[in-house]
């Protein structure tokens, strides 16, 4: 490991002191006898200055390197305001460890070309804070989980069977027979509350959807809990908790990352428990008020959840949906049978369902029924039914688009920006 110091550590306050530097060129100019480069590392940027003065070696080298060299550098900090991080660092030492000629992405490249050279795309400072605001998220949430007495567990991506519908599964073989790939941890994790009472993952999950919304992917990262002994209620209060922590949390250790990207806080400051709850009905007639052509009984997709958020400046629940539009394992409403108890959680400022939730169908027969309702075989679904033969007690659990999150949190205009590389129906490479 090279003894250096961090680009975002050179402080006004350090000047005179003699520092090494290892990373990137992210920005190059010449102005008379001397040499302007903002290097960048995986910390933020600095200003370096070559001048003919002070080392002609390492000034005509630096006349050289081009975007994106990687290179070493000594020299001395100086203090100036007109610097972008108001200091500087007056190099005499120059190491390259490889000249750049050419970099492919440019000021004016399109969104498209820029997921097309992803594996370079990366390196950009605004897509480092993406990824670091999505990084705090997922220590927040660890660290709130740990707190509260969940355990985290590992579960299976190759799976026999559906959980969202079998439509959107991805089929592949296996050996001499069938398998898919995960869309969702959620039995898995039924199965662990046994032993565990309140388990956690955080995995990938595969959706084979068409959609080509802002907000879907076919590969996303989901975090999903499952609980013993919580009704609806209970796992709701779960979900706000986490969540706040998860955005507070983020806005205490990215502030800078998160104001790159909004300058407008009060949506992710309002993220505090209790969040405004109201029943499917009342979204209904909300819609309808508003002039939106929707029915009771009626899913609601993007542009519905869009124009439902404008009631809101923080996060929200819609809960009581109409049991034709919930999957199989949603328990039925005991005082309606028209509905389930199940709650999403919704975004504002137009981000829409970033949390799926629910109590589980806990009773044998029931959960048969609404398999066979579903047109699905229960046999492929026999160890999920022996949950509910030996000791099946009331639980809930919830699914969150971690990548959902980090697009409302960072105000992105697409999911696809918010994981390193992104898939999509149209997009498997890089």
């Amino acid at each position: 490991m090279i003894d250096k110091v961090y680009c975002a550590d050179v402080k006004p306050e350090m000047e005179g002191k003699r520092v090494k530097l290892a990373g990137w060129v992210y920005r190059k100019r010449e102005v008379g006898k001397k040499v302007f480069i903002v290097l960048r590392d995986s910390s933020g940027i600095v200003q370096v200055v070559f001048s003919k003065e002070l080392n002609e070696e390492a000034y005509r080298e630096a006349k050289k390197l081009g975007i994106e060299s990687s290179v070493i550098i000594e020299g001395t900090v100086k203090a100036d305001p007109r610097a972008p991080t108001g200091a500087e660092v007056r190099a005499d030492k120059l190491e390259v460890i490889q000249n750049v000629d050419f970099f492919p992405i440019t000021k004016d490249a399109s969104p498209e070309f820029l997921l097309d050279v992803r594996h370079l795309h990366l390196r950009s400072p605004k897509v480092a804070s993406i990824m670091k605001v999505k990084a705090t998220l997922v220590q927040a949430a660890r660290e709130w989980l740990l707190q509260d007495g969940w355990y985290e567990v590992f579960p299976p991506i190759l799976v026999t069977g559906a959980v969202e519908g079998g439509s959107t599964l991805f089929k592949l073989k296996y050996f001499d027979r069938y398998a898919y790939l995960s869309q969702s941890a959620q039995l898995y994790l039924e199965a662990a509350i046994f032993g565990l009472e309140k388990v956690w993952s955080l995995t990938p999950s595969f959706r084979a959807e068409k959609s080509r919304t802002r907000r879907h992917l076919t590969e996303f990262w989901h975090l999903e809990l499952e609980g013993a002994w919580m009704d609806l209620c209970d796992i709701m209060k779960v979900e706000e908790e986490l969540v706040s922590y998860m955005v507070q949390r983020a806005l205490e250790l990215r502030r800078g990352e998160i104001e790159t990207f909004r300058k407008d806080l009060t949506t992710l400051k309002n993220a505090v428990p209790p969040f405004p709850r109201i029943s499917y009905d009342e979204a209904i007639d909300i819609l309808q008020s508003k002039g939106v052509e929707i029915e009771w009984g009626e899913d609601m997709g993007a542009d519905e959840e869009r124009v439902l958020t404008e009631e809101f400046e923080a996060p929200f629940f819609v809960y009581g949906y109409p049991k034709g539009i919930k999957a199989f394992y949603m328990k039925e409403d005991p005082e309606d049978s028209r509905k389930v108890l199940a709650a999403d959680m919704l975004a504002p400022e137009g981000y829409g369902e970033i949390i799926g939730g629910s109590q589980r169908e806990d009773d044998y027969d029931k959960l048969v029924q609404r398999i066979l309702e579903e047109g699905m075989n229960p046999e492929d679904y026999q160890w999920y039914l022996d949950l509910r033969k030996y000791g099946s007690v009331p639980h809930s659990g919830f699914g969150l688009g971690l990548e959902r999150l980090v697009a409302w949190v960072l105000k992105l205009d697409h999911v696809r920006w918010a994981t390193l590389f992104p898939r999509t129906p149209s997009r498997l490479y890089p």
